[in-house]
């Protein structure tokens, strides 16, 4: 039995599996609605979450922990696939393309105009969700009455997976092409769609764009970056917010610039996990997210006197500093909160080199090996996509150290490094760690910022660098909050390089720091002993039974490394395989990412990805499932990805190879060559 079937729900819901939202342009999204018992006599608000990750395997299980609560709680929840993923017709055109946009203001039309409904609507989204909420949001749709963003950016090329600082991330910008590359080959189910499922599967294989060609023909703050960024103009929402992210996710900058500009009613709230819904977090502690998220939708669509506007702006999570492994799953700490934001008591504060112990030289070379021990940029809470111990890099990097008194330091918020630095080349990159140090010598990383000195003129228009000519450069790293404990040190490192986060300057660059000009900027909060105490900050509701069983294999890091060739070979690997009993339907998943370099070779990095997205369906009788029987449906999309580059080009290599019942059906390999932008 489902975990929608009404009779295991109280109170009953009811459930539309696959409702169809036609498109004025013809095309169709298929969506899953949960609904109240009595929606049909008497209309209630709705809550969409609109992303393009196939409602019917991929996010099935998850989504049946969010939805069913929220009809529930008396809405009407609507899990749409955008145009050209799961059921939904077309294709793909790009991330938060305009007809995506588009679509989604057709879609909640559609909504508000339906029996159930009661002309309002709320949007809720994590990452892909949480951005085209946002971007929908602004442009003003009648319907729109709130939104919950989670673990999404309103500025689309500060703070994503393609760049940092106008630096390319190395460890995403292919990795999620390359994921997307698959993601947009798969497709549509013939269980739903019937026989037009295998045209509509070629359209796919042969019109979906590749879009790390797109993204790396754009490597300046450009109008393609622009669109959709709500930074541009942040009157244009005027809905209330709640924005939620996690100290382990790169998106977290979003929660304060949120704040600071947005004059809707707002607030943020930030956790110690990583790109997870809240109730799902890891590394925990995880929180009762959901009723957090029906007071907010109570208060916004409802009207109802819950006290939620008295909220406070900012909820936070501090967490302590313990050495790093010790906290993998569960992360010690406490609960803050802030009334108003910019708060009162923080306080922006220098730590000055002079008052530093300082280790290192400050001539920094791009070609030296470092940044292995840094995780993943994009975290999903994986014991093996978090940061280890930081010594190793801290030893090949410049480094300032602060100790800590009689009194423990916190801070809340935005975090900055000033600097000063000259470069022997036209181009170069800096990259800063901010890191919590134990007294047994241990380095926890806290936060990371990376830096494009060619754009020291700005993000938009790059200039080269006139070389051995010392330029003064802020560099933001990703907001962050911690708790440094007595006995321990502050510690800001300093490299020009760190592979695979940041794509290394195309020749041999070496910066020449000023030392005695470094400042790191932290937001440091005075109170260092209240707690903030909710009920929904407990132990989350334990999710509905599932007939979705998933067999999956932890992500694995492999680390390999030739001490006398000096190369190095990161190779991340994660695998999944479910079943869904309702109808037999199994949908397998792998992915690879293969990072290389060479030590003192500036040429020598290079991106490889790999990806396995496998579905059957059991038919008749016969070997082929874990069941015994034949398939009735089978199809497999593999692709492949390699990104590397020259002192004046970028090479990508793309690769899409499709089967049917183990039979080759397609196959496409696309090359392109791209000029390096100052990159």
């Amino acid at each position: 039995m489902h975990p929608s079937d009404s009779s295991l729900l109280q109170p009953p819901i009811r459930v539309l599996r696959q409702a169809q939202i036609p498109l004025s342009d013809g095309d169709i999204l298929s969506a899953r609605i949960w609904l109240p018992m009595d929606s049909s006599t008497t209309p209630v608000p709705a809550v969409l979450e609109y992303i393009p990750y196939r409602k019917d395997d991929m996010t099935a299980k998850r989504d049946d922990t969010i939805h069913p609560v929220f009809a529930q709680s008396g809405y009407a929840s609507i899990r749409v696939d955008t145009r050209g993923s799961g059921d939904s017709s077309g294709v793909m055109d790009d991330e938060y393309a305009p007809r995506e946009l588009s679509d989604g203001l057709e879609v909640l039309t559609w909504i508000a105009r339906q029996d159930w409904c009661d002309g309002g609507v709320g949007i809720i989204g994590k990452s892909w969700g949480g951005f085209n909420g946002l971007q929908i949001a602004a442009l003003r749709p009648p319907e729109l009455r709130a939104v919950i963003t989670i673990c999404s950016t309103d500025d689309r090329y500060r703070d994503d997976v393609h760049f940092h600082g106008g630096v390319i991330v190395g460890s995403e910008m292919l990795s999620w092409a390359s994921t997307m590359l698959a993601y947009n080959a798969r497709p549509q189910d013939p269980a739903v769609v019937g026989d037009g499922w295998r045209e509509n599967w070629f359209e796919r294989l042969n019109d979906s764009p590749i879009y790390s060609e797109i993204w790396l023909a754009h490597q300046r703050r450009d109008d393609y970056w622009k669109h959709a960024s709500v930074c541009e103009d942040y009157s244009s929402i005027e809905v209330p917010v709640l924005a939620v992210g996690g100290l382990y996710d790169e998106y977290r900058g979003t929660l304060f610039t949120l704040l600071e500009n947005l004059s809707s009613p707002t607030q943020s709230l930030l956790g110690p996990w990583a790109h997870n819904y809240p109730h799902q977090a890891v590394p925990g502690p995880a929180i009762d997210f959901l009723p957090e998220a029906v007071r907010w939708w109570d208060k916004w669509m409802k009207g109802t006197d819950n006290g939620v506007e008295d909220q406070p702006a900012l909820r936070a999570f501090i967490p302590t500093g313990v050495r790093t492994g010790e906290d993998l799953t569960e992360r010690p700490g406490r609960w803050i909160a802030e009334q108003s934001w910019p708060s009162p008591q923080i306080l922006p504060t220098p730590f000055l080199a002079d008052k530093a112990v300082v280790t290192g030289s400050p001539e920094l070379v791009s070609t030296a090996l470092i940044g292995a021990t840094t995780g993943s940029w994009l975290q999903f809470g994986e014991a093996a996509g978090q940061a280890i111990d930081q010594r190793e890099d801290d030893a090949k990097s410049f480094t300032a150290s602060w100790s800590v008194g009689d009194d423990p330091v916190e801070f809340v918020g935005p975090v900055t490094v000033a600097l000063t630095v000259a470069s022997n080349q036209p181009r170069g990159l800096i990259a800063v760690r901010l890191c919590d140090v134990g007294p047994d010598g241990s380095s926890r990383l806290i936060t990371t910022g990376l830096f494009n000195l060619a754009h020291h003129t700005g993000h938009e228009y790059p200039t080269a660098l006139q070389t051995a000519e010392p330029i003064a450069v802020e560099v933001p790293l990703l907001a962050s909050a911690h708790r440094f404990e007595p006995g321990h040190s502050i510690r800001v490192s300093v490299s020009a390089s760190l592979w695979p986060f940041a794509w290394p300057s195309p020749t041999e660059t070496t910066l020449t720091l000023q030392p005695e000009q470094l400042v790191l900027t932290l937001p440091i909060r005075e109170d260092t002993n209240d707690e903030y105490v909710q009920a929904e900050f407990r132990t989350p509701t334990p999710p509905p039974p599932s007939p979705i069983k998933v067999a999956a294999e932890p992500m694995s890091r492999v680390i390999t490394r030739d001490l006398v060739a000096g190369t190095q070979d990161i190779v991340i690997r994660s695998e999944a395989d479910q079943i869904d009993e309702t109808d037999g339907l199994r949908y397998y998943t792998w992915a690879e990412d293969r990072y290389l370099i060479t030590e003192g070779s500036a040429g020598s990095a290079v991106a490889e990805c790999r990806r396995v997205e496998h579905y059957q369906r059991p038919g008749i009788p016969g070997p082929g499932l874990p069941d015994g029987s034949a398939p009735s449906w089978d199809v497999k999309i593999v692709t492949f990805s390699r990104m590397f580059g020259d002192e004046t080009d970028f090479f990508l290599e793309n690769q899409v190879t499709a089967f049917e019942c183990e039979n080759e059906v397609f196959s496409r390999t696309w090359s392109a060559r791209i000029p390096r932008d100052f990159n």
